[in-house]
């Protein structure tokens, strides 16, 4: 399935109201609410500067998403062809605005580099 048909699936969980509404014309920038293992994530999805992003916090509570709540959000929007990473920046660079925060990046310009799928 393709990122289009998915987020087409998804725009029922898309906020349509307040400083975070947007609408279908909005395509991949938007926040949603999802509802995902008895949780609800808060999700901000936006695609610039050559870069699908996607980021995710608990709606409830102050705790990080799991390993499965990320690969269910990477199922949710993402292509099923897609290689999609999470970045651990240099120290220098390491930016944290958010800490019960994390992201999810796809490649818009050039393909992923990645590891042989064995590997992985």
């Amino acid at each position: 399935m393709t990122c289009l048909e998915k987020l087409c699936k998804a725009n029922r969980w898309r906020v349509r109201a307040g400083t975070m509404g947007s609408d279908e014309t909005s395509g991949w920038n938007g926040a949603f609410i999802i509802p995902l293992e008895g949780e609800i994530w808060h999700v901000v999805l936006s695609d610039g500067m050559g870069w699908r992003h996607l980021s995710v916090k608990n709606a409830q509570k102050k705790v990080l998403p799991s390993w499965g709540i990320m690969s269910r959000l990477k199922e949710l929007f993402f292509s099923d062809d897609a290689w999609v990473v999470q970045f651990h920046p240099a120290k220098e660079d390491a930016v944290n605005d958010h800490p019960y925060c994390l992201h999810l990046w796809e490649s818009l310009d050039e393909s992923m580099p990645h590891p042989h799928v064995v590997l992985v």
